[in-house]
């Protein structure tokens, strides 16, 4: 290697060296400098000292004293705690405890006045801050106290157990406590006497003054000195040449100009465009302010795991700080889904031999960045994030205060800038302090407080790695943060037992997750035969002929009327050629000819192809032509909307020619896996695509459907939905199988929701299907008009998110024996989940419940990218399986075969699972929370919309050369709506600013 691949080595890895008289002098972070390294610097001494004088590379001058006698200036570092301190005055955010557990004979003098010499060393002990000339702040080193007073604390009159409570509180109490820094001191101990022989030693500094290296250096100084006052002889300490106040001297004089530029811009290249916020799943919206109460989590993670990953390091090269920090940034990456992530990392600051024995606020903190989009094996993550470590360690003197100055990240009040997480790697378990004749035990104090959403800190120990996790308890849950740490326990040992995975594939769920996952999804119901459903209404028809079964403006339709006209209708399209596997397309008004010619599809043995009249005539000839429907239901007054081609049409309102078979017919059964209704949905290509729905799933649901009603045996519902809208199918035959009475809604009234919330009372509505946002302007309108429906025992919502906002809270409390039940489902799979808010509870109602749990015979699969299994708390894509899936799209095998996948799940050949695009995670009670999509899909008014298929048709007029299409709220009800934006100059280029035309 020539020497300028030498020196340039030593750079990446953080090395720094310098000539300083005829002495070569060289630092560098401590997980770095091997014996190896050090003998090479010193074999090539000679000529690296020749190559610093030519070519000045690496040269600093060495920290000097300067003079007392004024004020100092404040480091970088310092500068920014001092003006937050003036901010927040009072705070104890940035209070650094620690504490050891010390038992056995301990003599409390010779510890009191060894901690009175650790303050004499220190100058950084004995700083105060004061306001200098022009308000500019500066350090004032105060003189050597006479005496050090340590607070004693007695617990020892108490029992074991309020010691311990006790204790607890003493150092909470001590951690919160504030300092002054105008006036000091800046450090304080406590000992806490448990008993003879049990004491609890807590110290406490303001970060102005010190760092986690200083707490390192005041135990190891603190055990030095300790054992020279229990036996009354000088300590043997070697004197400090420099004190903090001068490095920050240093520090002002050395870290400008072209070294400072040239830092800043390798910070500026390597952190352009990184996502400014990691978007952890939380248990509780993060606030508009950003909050800092925080708990704290530790744990022992088992020394065989330690010494897994030691050996990992070695065979890679790297070190084992490497390992943690490219394991971390794997956890948090899966957690938030995003392949972009920057983790905080804190590192000592002290490039210079003369300050490392030195107690001050030298530490730095790092940027480190992950990119993932590759989903590399961990192995080659690892071998990135060394070299990008060493990279970092050659700049590690700019202050990260100074970074977000120059960065200029949009900032916000909810969190954090640059990155929200942090990982430590500490240097001792608490074995830095050692006391003769007594055992020391580190003791980790909770200050209540989170600077970060979350802090991941390890360090090593004979028993094992000690891990400690600080996290904001305005965002998680203690059992959320018990999680995190076992996921970074499971994904450790992954990495160890196969380095070459893609970290996609580690595993984060622990096999009890697995196994309480597996419980979450037994669902298995036995439903007894198959029976089609149309037979079912039929069933009720023999029992109660003269039930009312349908309502319309009025005008009532008996069981046996609907039996009669279905039957004769069936007749009729079984004469046509209708029955399995044949479609027949609806399109009608809303009146009992829709409810009649939907269940006589059935009955004859088809499937039937719901057709709003309300859709453009483009997109219902579409329709009609893509499903390939050879016969037609509709009504006279629909027929001009209907370019219906060679289909066979039939007049729903008009009487049907005699067949001579009087009111009776037979019917063959129909296999259960033979189609029962094929419905469009959007298309992001701008082609709508059908789901062909089999008659098995449908069956499953409405025997669900029957056990779930809690309500009147036979309920009077609301048929709200139309036609090609799945819910529909719910509406019509969960009433109809029970005996219940369909309540058709007219569309007049159906248009004017503050007229449909009268008709629900004048109606004695029991039952209602409605969109959330339908749900919404109903509750207001009810609220305004002070309309009570107190029938009402059942509001089912699906379709789109379910929010309880203040109206609906409002309105359904008024009706305690009403509850609200969420259902979750597709059109690919109809309902696979669902959740009732209990009747009488309304206050109590989550603002945004989940979407429950899965239904008899379904399951429900997060998966991440990866194809493993999210454990709990952890987002992934929704996939359902089971018995309500769809066959698949109509026509369309190879989307058929992206997104009905296998199921390797089911344990069933040949069973599939449908891809949602749906994000949810599991929550730990067994309930699935959704959270959005994967794609771009929307949901407006209920309905599923692609925005590429809107841009697709827009782009099809000639004056349209560009379009995009985003979705909005309106930023009250949760109601959303479609923008679309046009380039409407028909040029092939993009758009100049101003030129796109909103719609």
């Amino acid at each position: 290697m020539t020497l300028l691949q030498f020196v340039a080595d030593l750079g990446r890895r953080g090395i720094e060296l310098w000539a300083e008289g005829d002495a070569l002098r060289f630092s560098a972070p401590p997980d770095v400098m091997t014996p190896e390294l050090r003998a090479g610097i010193g074999a090539r001494k000679a000529e690296v000292m020749a190559f610093l004088r030519q070519r000045a590379v690496g040269v600093a001058a060495p920290i000097r004293r300067v003079p007392r006698d004024g004020g100092l200036p404040l480091s970088y570092a310092q500068l920014r705690l001092w003006f937050l301190a003036q901010l927040q005055p009072g705070s104890a955010f940035y209070n650094l405890p620690a504490a050891r557990r010390l038992r056995g004979p301990l003599d409390a003098g010779a510890l009191e006045r060894a901690l009175g010499q650790v303050v004499r060393r220190h100058e950084a002990l004995r700083t105060v801050f004061r306001a200098g000339e022009g308000d500019e702040p500066v350090q004032v080193i105060l003189a050597p106290p006479e005496r050090f007073a340590l607070r004693v604390e007695d617990l020892s009159a108490l029992d074991a157990g309020a010691r311990e409570d006790d204790a607890a509180r003493i150092a909470r109490r001590d951690a919160e406590e504030p300092f002054d820094l105008a006036r000091g001191p800046l450090f304080r101990a406590t000992l806490v006497r448990h008993a003879p022989g049990d004491h609890l030693l807590l110290v406490c500094m303001h970060h102005v003054v010190g760092d986690g290296w200083s707490t390192g250096v005041l135990f190891r100084e603190l055990g030095a000195l300790y054992a020279a006052e229990a036996c009354g002889v000088p300590a043997a300490l070697p004197g400090l040449e420099v004190q903090y106040a001068d490095y920050a001297a240093w520090q002002r004089e050395h870290l400008r100009g072209e070294v400072l530029e040239g830092h800043l811009a390798f910070w500026k290249e390597r952190l352009a465009g990184a996502p400014t916020l990691l978007e952890l799943p939380t248990d509780r919206p993060r606030p508009a302010v950003q909050g800092f109460r925080g708990a704290l989590l530790s744990t022992l993670f088992p020394r065989e795991l330690g010494d897994g990953l030691n050996a990992l390091a070695r065979r890679e090269g790297a070190t084992l700080y490497a390992v943690l920090l490219a394991a971390f940034q794997v956890l948090v990456s899966r957690y938030a889904r995003q392949a972009d992530v920057v983790v905080g990392t804190p590192i000592a600051g002290r490039t210079r031999a003369e300050v490392e024995g030195l107690i001050g606020f030298f530490v730095n903190t790092l940027a480190t960045r992950a990119g993932l989009h590759d989903d590399p094996p961990f192995r080659q993550h690892l071998a990135r994030v060394r070299e990008e470590l060493m990279e970092a360690y050659a700049r590690q003197e700019v202050p990260f205060e100074k970074l977000v100055e120059e960065l200029r990240p949009e900032r916000s009040l909810s969190h954090a800038p640059v990155f929200q997480v942090l990982f430590i790697l500490q240097e001792n378990d608490g074995d830095d302090l050692r006391l003769e004749g007594v055992e020391v035990e580190a003791w980790q104090p909770d200050s209540g407080t989170a600077k970060f959403d979350l802090t991941l800190a390890v360090a090593e120990s004979a028993r094992g790695m000690r891990v400690w996790l600080e996290y904001n308890t305005e965002l998680f849950d203690a059992a959320t943060a018990q999680r995190v740490v076992e996921h970074f326990r499971t994904l450790l040992y992954g990495v160890v037992d196969d380095p070459g995975r893609r970290v996609s594939r580690l595993p984060l769920a622990t096999r009890a997750e697995l196994e309480t996952i597996a419980a979450w999804n037994a669902t298995d119901t036995p439903y007894g035969s198959g029976v089609c459903l149309d037979r079912l209404v039929a069933a009720q028809a023999a029992r109660t002929p003269d039930r009312p079964a349908l309502v319309f403006r009025g005008e009532t339709l008996t069981y046996a009327g609907l039996e009669g006209r279905v039957v004769r209708l069936a007749r009729h399209l079984r004469a046509l050629g209708v029955g399995p596997g044949v479609l027949a397309g609806i399109c009608a008004e809303r009146t009992p000819d829709m409810v009649v010619a939907l269940i006589a599809v059935l009955r004859a043995g088809g499937a039937y192809v719901p057709l709003d009249p309300a859709y453009p005539a483009e997109r219902l000839d579409y329709m009609l032509r893509d499903s390939g429907a050879p016969v037609l239901l509709t009504q006279r007054p629909l027929l001009g909307l209907l370019p219906h081609g060679g289909a066979r049409v039939v007049l729903l309102d008009e009487p049907l020619p005699d067949d001579g078979e009087g009111g009776g017919g037979t019917f063959p059964d129909v296999h259960p896996d033979e189609l029962g209704y094929v419905i469009y949905t959007s298309g992001s290509t701008g082609r709508p695509k059908g789901v062909a729905m089999s008659r098995r799933p449908l069956r499953n649901l409405m025997a669900w459907q029957g056990g779930d009603w809690t309500g009147p045996a036979a309920a009077r519902t609301a048929q709200y939905a139309p036609l090609s809208f799945d819910a529909s199918f719910q509406e019509v035959f969960s009433t109809l199988q029970e005996g219940g009475t369909l309540l058709l809604v007219p569309a007049d009234v159906r248009s004017d929701l503050g007229r449909f919330a009268r008709w629900i009372v004048e109606e004695r509505v029991e039952r209602v299907f409605l969109p959330f946002v339908a749900l919404q302007h109903v509750a207001e309108a009810a609220l305004a008009q002070g309309i009570v429906p107190a029938a009402l025992r059942e509001a089912q919502t699906a379709g789109e998110q379910l929010r309880v906002t203040e109206p609906i809270r409002r309105w359904m409390g008024q009706m305690p024996g009403c509850s609200l039940a969420n259902h979750y489902g597709p059109s690919e799979t109809h309902v696979v989940t669902a959740l009732t808010l209990p009747a009488g509870g309304a206050a109590e109602w989550p603002a945004l419940p989940t979407i429950g749990r899965p239904i008899a015979n379904t399951q429900c699969h997060v998966l991440e990218p990866g194809g493993v299994q999210a454990p709990p708390g952890v987002p992934g894509e929704l996939y359902l399986g089971g018995e309500n899936v769809a066959r698949g799209y109509l026509g369309r095998p190879g989307l058929t075969a992206e997104k009905f996948v296998p199921d390797p799940f089911a344990g069933v050949p040949g069973a599939r699972m449908y891809r949602s695009g749906d994000l949810a995670r599991w929550k730990a009670d067994g309930e699935i929370e959704f959270l959005g999509r994967v794609d771009q899909q929307v949901k407006v008014r209920g309905f599923r919309v692609e925005p590429g298929e809107v841009e697709a048709a827009l782009e099809t007029h000639p004056a349209v050369a560009r379009a995009v299409v985003v979705s909005m709220g309106d930023g009250g009800s949760g109601e959303r709506r479609l923008v679309g934006y046009v380039l409407a100059d028909g040029a092939a280029r993009a758009p100049a600013a101003g030129e796109l035309r909103a719609y």
